[in-house]
């Protein structure tokens, strides 16, 4: 037997055909040379449609062959018959019978076991059982796949009973349009396959392809040949250009590839609109459906990066007023695709990507995927005087090798190079002109080298631009090969210039090769007057091949790349422009190129030469260069004698002083495998290190607070990390040891334990556990990177970061950088600023796809605010990342990584060391009570009524407009979690837990948990509300553990929809798992950890315990830490106008200023706190403190700080003032105190200055 493909392939055109029907066995051939007639039997793999045999047939008999009749007769395999088979069926049978197909129209065929009923939707059953129609069905089904069927025909309706006949033709219409649909989605899979399939045979291609872009091809288009309708019949004609749709030009054709969808419920719930927003790149316009729940299946095939074939009417959308195509016709279609055909390929040697700041416009992925596909062996990532791409670019290429793929990556920097050597350099270098120079590291040690350039240009040489000093360069020149860049570069400048040509071979033997690009990157010199024409431009370019060829120096071509296709040139035009550049809309065509194009555009140099530079030349250089790594594989700790030694004592120790001696199995079982893991992957160093800065923190009088997934470890709760406690719920003698763990699940925290005493000693027990599994924080295996992140009080974050520095030493120790990019509202004020300055009025649509490619573009730098990366002793931080400073601020102390920390995070050591309120809180009460934070009850039934109620506070829900008594409690205070607690009614701390991990979780609480609550589906306790609860619920289940931990890990990354198979879903549901529960999980996109919630409320719990029990320290201790919003001549005057300022603020509604919004929230806390009959004692020149808030006679006195534009300064400035005694007048005030004279007038208008003069000077008379 031959492929059915090898026989069709010397007839007709193969790339029209599916793999699957190439890939059939031709059974037989039966030729009649007389009738001209050929009959081919061929055994197919899987099912092939009828029509797509008829097409076959008939390009057959108009191929050479000159038939008369050709009759494909196929086998398929018995498994792919179905009922849907039967349309085809219908096609074959009436091939020849063609008056019977009238009575077959819109019939519908079911299966049941090995019958097959066909039911008629208008009569005929008569006539089709006279003519044999079962016995044709049945023989073709045998013959095509050797089934035996019986075949029964029903009519739908009776044809006597005339009411009923609507009815029926109506549920028999809904039937066929319902199969119809089927067929459509299952067709749309079949091309997606196929379609697939031929992308991996390089010998098929799908589109059309070009490999030299020019005219209408630097604009994309598509391939109507491979254009598969998904709604609709096929469309008939050539689309227009987008930018060209108006108004009133009613019906069209338009093509568009999809770069975003938008999709809502009516109010019904019954239909879904969809805007999908398309783009051919000459303009962007948005699709409007509104589909029937039959149909969202259908539309929701069409994805994002699909590119679509439009057949449709542009109306006027009054929601979005503006025009939207309402579609008649969609077919999925091909665009062309641009391919590099050259035999050997060449190399790009300088590219900038999106971390050129606001120059470069695409990401580095993109790029090289791009020169990947093209079947480059190579590609240089040179961005301006950065190396921020470096991460990006490995993970691309990582990529690609795991898919079975090679490319090279070549990193380097366009530097900004300044000659410091030159014999008139007279030692400022600021006035030293700069040159553009593209820097490549050819191995390790010239990687490290460039890291120290790039360090030294932003750190020691910055003016404007990061510059590299020729002095620098010639001491790290090692392992770098130096190129001469662009018209930028000192070369070209040079002969631009009209230099001698000794001077110009004087510079160009620096280089290790030299450079030309394509006169369309030059054309501005024609515009500005440096360059006559585009002859001259050609003329430079020669000059620079001769001075290569005369000294021995290659040279190359390159395109100095800022975006990937040509049309991408509109995004930087849009940046450009928003910069106040005049020239924005004359983009030079920065996009890579082909070798093709390349070898085109250099063809006035000669064929030869021009594949030396393009072909050659890059690819010598490209072999020149390791294959490098920019970050190190492995992991880095840093280093601390005996930490794990120091670890497991502190922590057994710890562990026994709690739960006795021996331990308690559970609890032993628990530590015992954390240690294991922690120890076996080296993690030891991370949690002595966090331990040892939260005792220093500790002993200085502040506690810290734990954060993220770090209370999921029980290690770091008995090692003083982490105030939360994962074991089971549970209950612990605090004098004999003895314990009681509850593990059925009937208790979601052991703060919801009844009180309990000891049945051994009688003590009363301590209760604690939330149940949060360690696989949370360091993966099932126990493998991961732990991330220990911490809050450090306010006060004390600095203080932390200095001991840090004091562990490891001062040069190991680096802030962890960040990198700004353009948001998409950044995005759009660039698009809408762009579209003023040119008189464009552009589609919102347009407006989004302008603004969505400016997205993710590199603005500056920054720093976390909390981060700190350690470098093991021994090594460089050079032997990571470069380093610099936040934003290149030369004032700024501070010293970052060069790479977003996150690029590095798994490889060194990163410290969450974060400033936060709630520690400084915790301080202040300490210090006004004399109570201990770590003693007050967390199952207080005052504390837990405030989560529902006012009733503790004593004040109505009326007095205060809120009906919990939340306000300034961390985490439930904002108006959106109120209105949770309000329709949850949380009665638990485990309640509190789901509260927080639903209002930080995305697609959690509204249209999900919100809606199950109430429809009394379930309650609070029950939904799925932090990521953790649902690994430990599907374990009580009965659920495999991995299998439950890969679930949890699914959802909780909001990739239930594509991740959980059938599989997972059968499994959960075998063991009791409800529909609701799994449909909620599909809505997921993002969780929140379990032990990040419990750490959060633990706190809002004790900061609660102090304001329902001691209030006046309590408001005085918070505002002590948070009253920036707050205005303390208002609240002197006391609860009437600060009411009235609240008033006032909610008048403007939206309207408001962000900060009355913030200072409307602070007067809420204020009103609460006159409501409960606090009062407070006005700002007092001798006796109120700088900044703090001091309880005096069970009253609040008011801190200088809370006057109106005092800031830190000028506080500690009066209060130190008054320690040299008393103000003899208000002048002496202005003087000592260094107050402004407008804070003084201030003063005296809200009588503080009551009694003392003016002036200090005597009057006589």
């Amino acid at each position: 037997m031959s492929a059915f493909g090898d026989f069709l392939g010397k007839y007709i055109d193969k790339s029209l055909i599916s793999t699957d029907v190439l890939s059939g066995n031709v059974r037989s051939l039966n030729i009649d040379v007389e009738n001209r007639t050929l009959v081919i039997n061929v055994d197919f793999f899987m099912l092939v449609e009828c029509q797509i045999l008829f097409n076959i047939e008939d390009s057959l008999q108009r191929s050479s062959l000159n038939l008369c009749r050709v009759d494909i007769r196929p086998s398929f395999p018995r498994e792919s018959f179905s009922a849907e088979c039967y349309r085809d069926l219908i096609l074959r049978a009436t091939k020849e019978a063609k008056s019977i197909g009238g009575i077959l129209k819109d019939s519908i065929a079911k299966l049941d076991g090995e019958n097959l009923t066909i039911l008629l939707a208008y009569g005929g059953k008569k006539i089709l059982l006279d003519k044999r129609f079962d016995k044709i069905f049945h023989d073709l089904i045998k013959k095509e796949f050797d089934l035996s069927l019986n075949i029964f025909f029903e009519e739908a309706f009776s044809s006597t009973n005339d009411e009923e006949t609507p009815r029926h033709i109506e549920k028999h219409c809904a039937l066929l349009e319902k199969e119809k649909r089927a067929r459509v989605i299952e067709k749309i899979e079949v091309y997606e396959s196929n379609m697939d399939e031929k992308r991996k045979n390089a010998g098929t291609e799908v589109a059309k392809t070009i490999s030299v872009r020019k005219g209408e091809n630097l604009y994309p288009s598509i391939n109507l040949k491979t254009a598969v309708p998904i709604l609709g019949s096929t469309i008939k004609g050539n689309p227009i250009k987008i930018e060209d749709i108006t108004p009133d030009i009613g019906s069209v054709i338009i093509w568009g590839e999809v770069f975003s969808i938008e999709e809502h419920l009516t109010k019904d719930g019954l239909k879904k609109i969809y805007a999908i927003n398309i783009t051919d790149y000459t303009g962007s316009i948005s699709l409007k459906i509104i589909a029937d729940k039959e149909k969202w299946k259908l539309y929701d095939k069409i994805g994002k990066g699909r590119t679509l074939l439009v057949r449709g009417e542009v109306a006027y959308d009054k929601y979005d007023r503006e025009i939207a195509v309402r579609p008649k016709g969609i077919s999925f279609v091909e665009k062309v695709k641009v391919v590099d055909s050259e035999a050997k390929k060449r190399v790009e040697l300088h590219l900038h990507t999106n971390m050129s700041a606001m120059d470069g416009v695409t990401p580095v992925e993109a790029l090289i995927t791009r020169a990947y596909d093209w079947g480059h062996g190579a590609i240089a990532i040179t961005d301006h005087g950065v190396a921020q791409s470096f991460p990006d670019a490995m993970i691309a290429a990582s990529k690609i090798k795991k898919n079975g793929g090679e490319i090279k990556i070549i990193y380097g920097v366009e530097a900004y190079f300044i000659d410091d050597l030159a014999p008139e350099f007279d030692g400022d270098i600021k006035k030293l002109k700069y040159y553009h120079q593209v820097i490549l590291a050819k191995n390790a040690v010239g990687l490290k080298n460039l890291y120290r350039l790039i360090s030294k240009s932003h750190l020691d040489y910055f003016y404007r631009k990061p510059r590299i000093p020729k002095s620098e360069l010639v001491k790290h020149r090692d392992g770098l090969i130096i190129g001469s860049a662009c018209e930028a570069g000192e070369l070209f400048r040079a002969i631009v210039a009209k230099e001698s040509h000794e001077r110009l071979c004087e510079i160009a033997k620096f280089y290790d090769y030299l450079e030309v690009q394509p006169i369309g990157n030059n054309n501005f010199l024609i515009r500005s007057g440096f360059a006559k024409d585009e002859d001259e431009l050609r003329a430079f370019n020669k000059a620079i091949v001769d001075l290569g060829e005369e000294l021995g120096i290659p040279v190359v071509a390159t395109c100095d790349v800022h975006f990937l296709d040509p049309y991408d040139s509109q995004y930087r035009a849009v940046l450009m422009a928003g910069q106040d550049y005049e020239d924005a809309e004359n983009q030079a065509p920065l996009y890579l190129r082909t070798t093709d194009e390349m070898l085109e555009e250099f063809a006035y140099l000669g064929q030869e030469k021009a594949y030396e530079i393009v072909v050659e030349n890059t690819n010598k250089i490209a072999e020149m260069i390791d294959e490098v790594s920019p970050i190190p594989p492995g992991v880095f700790h840093p280093v601390i004698e005996g930490a794990e030694k120091e670890l497991v004592e502190i922590t057994w120790e710890r562990t026994k002083k709690v739960y006795g001696d021996p331990l308690p199995e559970i609890v032993q079982k628990r530590l015992e495998r954390e240690l294991s893991s922690i120890t076996k992957h080296g993690f030891s160093v991370l949690y002595i290190t966090a331990q040892k800065l939260v005792a220093n923190s500790e002993a200085h009088g502040y506690l810290v607070g734990s954060r993220g997934s770090v209370g999921s470890s029980f290690v770091a709760t008995m090692s003083g990390i982490s105030e939360v406690n994962p074991l089971f719920p549970h209950y612990v003698c605090p004098n004999c040891k003895n314990s009681e763990f509850i593990t059925d699940g009937t208790y979601g925290s052991g703060f919801d334990l009844p009180e309990k005493n000891c049945p051994k000693c009688g003590t009363s027990y301590n209760r604690d556990g939330h149940n949060i599994p360690f696989e949370t924080f360091l993966g099932f295996d126990g493998d991961k990177t732990p991330d220990i992140d911490l809050n450090f009080s306010g006060e004390f974050q600095s203080e932390a970061h200095r001991y840090t520095e004091t562990l490891f030493g001062k040069d190991n120790v680096f802030k962890a950088g960040t990198i700004a990019t353009i948001a998409e509202k950044t995005g759009i004020g660039f698009v809408r600023k762009y579209a003023e300055q040119k008189g464009k009025i552009l589609h919102k649509a347009e407006e989004a796809r302008l603004a969505n490619g400016c997205t993710g573009i590199k603005r500056t730098t920054g720093q976390h605010p909390g981060g700190m990366v350690v470098v093991p002793k021994g090594m460089e931080i050079y032997d990571f990342c470069p380093v610099q400073r936040p934003a290149n601020d030369q004032k700024s102390d501070n010293i970052t990584t060069h790479f977003d920390f996150h690029s590095i995070h798994d490889t060194i050591c990163k410290l969450d060391e974060l400033g936060h309120d709630v520690p400084s809180i915790y301080r202040y009460l300490e210090d006004y009570t004399g109570i201990s934070v770590m003693d007050v009850s967390m199952s207080d039934p005052k504390v837990m009524s405030l989560f529902v109620s006012t009733e503790a506070l004593g004040v109505t829900p009326e007095a205060i407009d809120s009906q919990t008594g939340t306000f300034s409690l961390p985490e439930v205070g904002t108006s959106f979690v109120r209105q949770m607690m309000i329709e949850a009614q949380p009665k638990t701390f485990s309640d509190l837990l789901q509260i927080s991990g639903l209002s930080h979780g995305t697609d959690v609480w509204i249209g999900n948990a919100r809606d199950l609550i109430k429809n009394k589906i379930c309650t609070i306790s029950e939904v799925i509300g932090t990521r953790d609860s649902i690994m430990t619920y599907l374990l009580q289940k009965g659920l495999e553990p991995k299998t439950a931990f890969k679930i949890m890990e699914i959802v909780r990354k909001g990739k239930a929809k594509k991740l959980l198979t059938p599989e997972h879903i059968a499994e959960m549901k075998e063991h009791g798992v409800p529909d609701w529960y799994i449909d909620s999980c599909m809505k997921i996109k993002y969780m929140f950890p379990k032990a990040h919630a419990a750490a959060y409320m633990i706190s809002t719990l004790r900061l609660g315990w102090y304001k329902v029990y001691r209030p006046i320290e309590y408001y005085a201790a918070y505002f002590t830490v948070r009253s920036e919003d707050l205005d303390g001549v208002i609240v002197m005057k006391g609860k009437d106008a600060v009411k009235q300022q609240m008033k006032d603020i909610k008048a403007k509604g939206n309207e408001a200023t962000v900060k009355e919004a913030a200072a409307f929230a602070t007067l809420q806390i204020v009103n609460e706190m006159f409501e409960r009959g606090i009062e407070v004692l006005p700002i007092d020149l001798y006796k109120s403190d700088a900044y703090k808030f001091l309880v005096e006679d069970g009253k609040i006195r008011l801190p200088f700080s809370s006057l109106p534009g005092v800031g830190e300064n000028v506080a500690k400035g009066l209060q130190n003032a008054r320690n040299n005694g008393r103000y003899i007048s208000v002048d002496e005030i202005l003087t000592r105190s260094g107050a402004s004279k407008t804070i003084v007038e201030l003063m005296g208008e809200i009588g503080m200055l009551k009694g003392i003069p003016k002036s200090s000077q005597l009057s006589f008379f």
